[in-house]
Parts: structure tokens; C-alpha cells; sequence
């Protein structure tokens, strides 16, 4: 109780954060346009997509529990990323003189087709956890993909129209007027990526991250890494409460269930006894194993309760009637109505990956060595039995995951570009963030488990989206004839800063999660907060260095027309 207490308590906070990232990143857009109206719209239009999203799931019966509850905050989120790309291509058109209804519209043309694929990219990033076969991350895997399917309605073809009703104000067209003056030093700087040279070092930098980030991602571990409930903090009253437990009594709160299934009535036969209590004997052995209970337990002490509480009888009795006067005693809860089946209980001193792997090892030897056609050791219940199957349901699922989201991904570059290269180029920097994630993931002790398997498939999903923006301008410029570094810069100059506004809006939409007192909550906003940054910063720096490297654009015919775009 004093568990759901806390979670609920802790989901109480989850409305107060999201009002927190509403505000900052109001203030980002109008700092990012300085036009009220290209603020309000895109904040309107993501607004509705969550909105519509939680009345979708209504009406599939779908809810939304501890783990999928900050989903509307990545909706929400991933919904203004994508409008940062709209309100940028608008004010350009209204900026060169063209009039709000046509620059909504001319918007809508040129961005449709990336704009959908990298919300599909999102969408399938989201879908794929539904390979995996836990429940709650299937069920996650629905509203996330609910949400971006909205997406497309609101923030894609929606937010078009709206502008071209609304426009941009006179301060943001004299905003772009100073901005089209600058001289966009930080672009000039960021487009000499593409030169053999810088191009080359950035490569050799990346790989040498990606064999240190997978040599520390190889000591990675499944399943929790720290004791108490890893729904809470450390120091969350709850866990401070059962760690004293756990040292001071020979109990605790993370409970193992090994089940004995015998023929009917035979549970309590002297062959099943005697084999529960050695197995009772070996579990005591494993480390990490507190205690472990049984109706042996009871057997013994009926037994020696019988003859004077004498320790000498405080044992299994071989005699069939004095066997069965001593099971008499046993709770309903030590074994079942027809006698089939009996649980033995080991208390864990805590449900860290190590401890769950070293008992579940240690079981399933005993049982392959002891099993026979009558007598069956089967793993496993209780919570800690629940965690050791989910971690093992998560290791095989794991791979599978980023096999499907990568590959999708892939193919929707594929047909986009319908080039190999472009799509090396484009997903190299995304599998470099996926080794970096769970290099960070394994040093701050952070375990692959329910909370934070989602995280990488949604790094991936929505990460590709910065690549595919980048990439839709420049290719642009490339088709005109201009060289791969001019056609960088050019289309830096017309996405770079959209592309920088989405990094930075998507890691402040998940980046307030850090601070809930829910610690998975906290751990996803951490990964998710570095993945889309990391993310961003591969697509502006490693992105072009590939497409140096890889012969893009070396043959080019004339200067580009920036007026085109």
C-alpha cells in the first residue's frame, strides 16, 4: 500500500511537469520565430494531438499507467519538433515576399513528404516494442503510436492551415530580416565538415566512440541494479523501510516462488518431502537467497512439537502416518486443494540482476538434475519470480527490437532517397547514439529493464527525423549543382537552426522527467534527454562528414539559387 502510495503520489507531479515544459517551450518558440502567432499555433496544434490522444485511448479502452503516462509529454514534444520545421519553412516564404495563404500552402508541399515519413519513422520507433511479450510495453507501444498517428492530422497538414490564416507578425518578419543580414559564421564553420580533412578526423572521432561505447555497453546488465523498489528512489521512505528489513530479519519483500508439481495426492508422499527439503538446503546456499520456506518447514516443526519440542525430531519423518499427521498442519497457503502442487518460498535479499541470475542458474541446475516424471521443479512466481522471467523475456526481445526498428527505418530511407548511401549517412549517426546510450546507461548503473527497453527504439524512431530534415535541404541544394559544402551550408541556413530548435525542444520535453521522485521516470527522461541531444549533434556534424567521405555531391555544374527554397 505504502508503494502505491508513493507512485501516486509521485504521478500527482506528473500534470505540474508538464505545465513546466509547456512554458519553456512556449518561450523557446518565441524566441526561436518572435512572431505570437507562429508561438500559438504550433503549441495549439500539439496541444490537440495529446488531447485527441487520451480520448483515442478511451475509446480503445486503453488507460495509461506509471509507465506510458509520460508518453503525451513526448507527443507533445515530438509534435512541436516537427512544427519547428513548418514555422521556419513559413516565415522563409512570407519572408520572400510571398503572401501567407501560398507560403502555408507552398510549406505543406515541400515538407509533406519528409514530414510524413519521419513521423512514420516515429511511429514504427514507438510500434516496434509490441514485438515485445510484456504487456505494459505493449500496451506503451499502442498509445505512444496513437499519439504520432494523431501527429500527422494536427501538427502536419493542421498546422499549414492554420498559419496561412494567421502569418507572421511584423516583429518576426523584421526578425528574419536581421537574421538573413548575419553572416552565419557558425554555419560557414559547421559546412568545412564536409572537406576531406575535418570530414576524416569526425569519422576516425565517431569510430573510436563507437569501440569505447561498445566496450562499456558490453557490461551492460538486465534487470535492476539497485535494491528496494525500483519504481522509487533510493531514498524513498518505502525503500528505506525494507532495506532495514531485509538486514535486520531473515525476510524480505523480494520473494521467489519455485513451484513442485506432483501427481494428484502426492505432494506429501516421504520421495517429495525428503527432495523439497534437500532442495530447500541448496536454495539456502545460493548467496543472495535470505530463507526459504516450505511446508517442510511446518513438517519439522509438528513433528518435534510432538515429542517434547525435542531438536533431535526437528526433521522429515519417514513413517507414512506420522508424515501425513505432520502435513495435516500445513496452511492452504504452503500447498494446493488436490495436493499437486507446493511452493517454495525463498526471501531474496534484493532483486538486483545478479542476485535474480544466480538463483534462477542455481534452480534450474538442481532441476536438471533432480526433475523426474513425478516430481517437477518449475520456475517461477512471487515478484522477484515475475522480474527474473520479465528479465529474461527482455534479453531475447532486446536485439529483436532493434533489428525491426532499424530495419523499418532503414527501408523508409530507402524509399525516400532511394539511394544506399544517403542511408548510411543517415542512420551511422543514429546506431552511434544507440552504443553511446547504453555505454551511458552502464555507467551510471542503469539496468536494460521494463522502464528503459523503450528508450532506445524511441531514440532511434524519432532521432531519424533530424537526419531526414537535414538531408530533404540539402539534397535540395545538391540537385541545383552546388558542391557538397556550399549545398551544407545552404542548407544549414534553411534548416539548421529548425533542426537545433527540435534537438533542444525534445530534450527539454522529456529533460523535466529527470526530476520526478518515480525513478524509472527519471531514468527514462535521462536517456531520452541525452539520446535526442546526441542525436541532433550526429545528424549536424557526423551526417555531412559521411556524405563527404561517401562521394556525395562531387559532381556539381552551377552556384545554387537560395531563392528556390
Amino acid at each position: 500500500a505504502k508503494l502505491v502510495g508513493d507512485l501516486i503520489d509521485g504521478a500527482s507531479l506528473v500534470g505540474a511537469f508538464f505545465a513546466i515544459a509547456f512554458v519553456i517551450t512556449a518561450v523557446m518558440l518565441f524566441l526561436y520565430c518572435r512572431c505570437p502567432w507562429c508561438t500559438i499555433a504550433p503549441l495549439i496544434c500539439s496541444t490537440m494531438a495529446v488531447i485527441w490522444q487520451l480520448g483515442l485511448l478511451h475509446t480503445l479502452g486503453l488507460g495509461i499507467d506509471p509507465y506510458s503516462m509520460l508518453v503525451p509529454f513526448l507527443v507533445f514534444a515530438v509534435g512541436i519538433s516537427h512544427s519547428a520545421q513548418i514555422i521556419n519553412r513559413f516565415g522563409n516564404n512570407m519572408h520572400q515576399g510571398v503572401n501567407k495563404v501560398d507560403a502555408g500552402w507552398l510549406s505543406f508541399v515541400r515538407l509533406s513528404k519528409p514530414g510524413f515519413i519521419a513521423l512514420l519513422s516515429d511511429g514504427v520507433g514507438f510500434f516496434t516494442l509490441s514485438v515485445i511479450d510484456i504487456p505494459v510495453i505493449r500496451e506503451l507501444a499502442w498509445v505512444a503510436s496513437s499519439g504520432i498517428a494523431v501527429l500527422i492530422l494536427t501538427n502536419l497538414i493542421l498546422l499549414p492551415v492554420l498559419l496561412s490564416y494567421l502569418g507572421v507578425s511584423k516583429g518576426g518578419l523584421r526578425y528574419r530580416n536581421r537574421k538573413s543580414r548575419s553572416g552565419y559564421y557558425h554555419w560557414i564553420l559547421l559546412s568545412r565538415n564536409t572537406l576531406r580533412l575535418p570530414a576524416t578526423i569526425i569519422v576516425l572521432v565517431s569510430v573510436f566512440l563507437a569501440v569505447g561505447g561498445g566496450m562499456l555497453a558490453s557490461e551492460q546488465k538486465i534487470g535492476d541494479l539497485d535494491a528496494g523498489a525500483p519504481e522509487l528512489r533510493p531514498d524513498a521512505r518505502y525503500n528505506v523501510d525494507t532495506a532495514y528489513l531485509a538486514e535486520n530479519y531473515a525476510t524480505s519483500t523480494d520473494v521467489f516462488v519455485v513451484m513442485v508439481t506432483t501427481p494428484p495426492q502426492q505432494c506429501g508422499s516421504f520421495e517429495t518431502v525428503s527432495s523439497i527439503n534437500y532442495f530447500q538446503g541448496r536454495m539456502a546456499q545460493v548467496p543472495g537467497v535470505q530463507s526459504v520456506m516450505s511446508l517442510v518447514d511446518v513438517a519439522k516443526l509438528v513433528v518435534m512439537g510432538m515429542n517434547e519440542g525435542s531438536p533431535k525430531w526437528h526433521a522429515v519423518a519417514r513413517n507414512r502416518y506420522v508424515l501425513n499427521n505432520s502435513l495435516s498442519r500445513v496452511p492452504s497457503s504452503l500447498i494446493n486443494t488436490d495436493c499437486s502442487m507446493v511452493p517454495v518460498i525463498l526471501f531474496l535479499e534484493d532483486h538486483k540482476a545478479d542476485t535474480l541470475t544466480g538463483v534462477v542458474e542455481a534452480v534450474a541446475a538442481f532441476a536438471a538434475e533432480h526433475n523426474t516424471d513425478d516430481i517437477q521443479y518449475l520456475l517461477a512466481a512471487g515478484n522477484a519470480g515475475v522480474e527474473a522471467a520479465t528479465n529474461i523475456v527482455i534479453s531475447q526481445a532486446q536485439f529483436q527490437m532493434l533489428a525491426w526498428v532499424y530495419g523499418v527505418v532503414i527501408l523508409l530511407c530507402l524509399a525516400m532517397f532511394r539511394s544506399l548511401r544517403i542511408t548510411i549517412c543517415i542512420i551511422l549517426p543514429l546506431m552511434l547514439t544507440s552504443v553511446l546510450g547504453s555505454a551511458l546507461m552502464a555507467l551510471l548503473g542503469i539496468g536494460v529493464k521494463v522502464a528503459t527497453l523503450p528508450v532506445i527504439a524511441l531514440g532511434v524512431g524519432i532521432g531519424v527525423d533530424y537526419g531526414i530534415y537535414i538531408y530533404n535541404a540539402l539534397q535540395h541544394f545538391l540537385r541545383q549543382g552546388a558542391s557538397l559544402q556550399q549545398a551544407y551550408f545552404e542548407a544549414l541556413k534553411a534548416s539548421g537552426t529548425a533542426v537545433a530548435f527540435t534537438g533542444l525542444t525534445l530534450a527539454i520535453g522529456v529533460g523535466t522527467w529527470i526530476y520526478s521522485p518515480i525513478k524509472f521516470q527519471a531514468d527514462m527522461g535521462l536517456m531520452l534527454t541525452f539520446m535526442f541531444f546526441w542525436n541532433m549533434i550526429g545528424a549536424l556534424v557526423l551526417l555531412p562528414a559521411l556524405a563527404s567521405l561517401l562521394g556525395l555531391g562531387q559532381h556539381h555544374q552551377r552556384p545554387v539559387d537560395t531563392d528556390t527554397i
